[in-house]
């Protein structure tokens, strides 16, 4: 049972300036009594409402970690505002800002919650909580790039399943749509002719050439696993493409190898205006280097080579 306290369980300053004036030991010992107190009943009230997490957005006294100690009370202070939302949304508790009001509903659980040392850290895990709306993923590696590698990797996944989920989409993967998608343009190519058709089947091969980089990044015959990937589309179906693990074309929705819609249709939208950018520039070129070839160019040079 956690409790998540945004409040310093140290003893309050005074809002003034002042001056208190001790003329004897018991005098001061009154006032270390005082804030012994104030620790204890912070502390009773805690163990009142049946905590024995307490995790502190602010600092907690040497003192009251003392008491906590001695209730058996696991105490961690000093968390980041980030971590205690993220606490909150995986343990179901609420950050509580005065130990007073805190009530048993205010709690959040988990199954357990210990320290390990990883990697010459110490770490703090927070692990079976009943329903988590957050989590956190270790990610370890030799080097710093491979961290990184593994962290972007990770990402990219997390995104992918998302948008998965928001569109409610999903189309085969290994190169299968690419596959498909590159033996209709050809096919449109013929129907249509002349310098077009030209256009058309380059974009088809555009298309192809995920298929293609798949193979190859495989260590795969690349001309031999396009026209195998090539039949088995006219034979059976959209959805066959290249098991990158043993090289073998299989059906990729049953082998659960899927990717989003989205994106797909981003990737061919993105691919062809990057395209339709790079032969307007040379439009524009072309057209320049004329305006400049009537009027001749530099001493020494012809008309539009500059």
């Amino acid at each position: 049972k956690i409790a998540l306290i945004n409040a310093a369980m140290e003893v309050k300053e005074t809002e003034s300036d002042s001056e208190i004036r001790v003329s004897s030991p018991e005098e001061l010992q009154k006032f270390l009594d005082q804030e012994e107190n104030e620790f204890r009943e912070m502390v009773a009230k805690i163990k009142e409402i049946g905590a024995n997490v307490v995790i502190c957005q602010k600092g907690i006294d040497d003192m009251a970690q003392h008491f906590l100690s001695k209730e058996g009370i696991f105490a961690i202070r000093r968390a980041k505002k980030s971590d205690m939302k993220k606490l909150a949304r995986a343990t179901g508790g609420k950050i509580i800002t005065d130990i007073e009001d805190m009530t048993i509903d205010d709690l959040g659980k988990a199954g357990l919650v210990e320290e390990r040392k990883i990697s010459g850290e110490n770490m703090i895990f927070v692990e079976e909580c009943e329903n988590p709306k957050a989590v956190s993923v270790l990610v370890r590696g030799g080097t710093e790039h491979i961290v990184e590698e593994a962290k972007r990797s990770f990402e990219d996944a997390v995104s992918v399943v998302a948008k998965s989920i928001e569109s409610g989409k999903v189309v085969a993967g290994g190169g299968a749509t690419e596959v498909e998608l590159s033996m209709k343009i050809s096919d449109y190519a013929d129907s249509i002719g002349g310098k077009e058709a030209l256009a058309v089947r380059a974009f088809a091969n555009a298309v192809e050439s995920i298929a293609r980089s798949l193979a190859e990044n495989a260590g795969l015959d690349t001309i031999d696993t396009i026209v195998e990937l090539r039949a088995k589309h006219e034979e059976d179906g959209a959805v066959y493409g290249l098991d990158a693990h043993d090289g073998e074309v299989k059906d990729m929705m049953s082998e659960g190898v899927v990717e989003p819609l989205l994106v797909k249709t981003q990737a061919v939208s993105s691919g062809s205006e990057a395209a339709v950018m790079v032969l307007r520039i040379d439009d524009v070129i072309a057209s320049k280097g004329n305006e400049v070839g009537e009027g001749g160019g530099p001493e020494g040079m012809p008309g539009g080579m500059y």
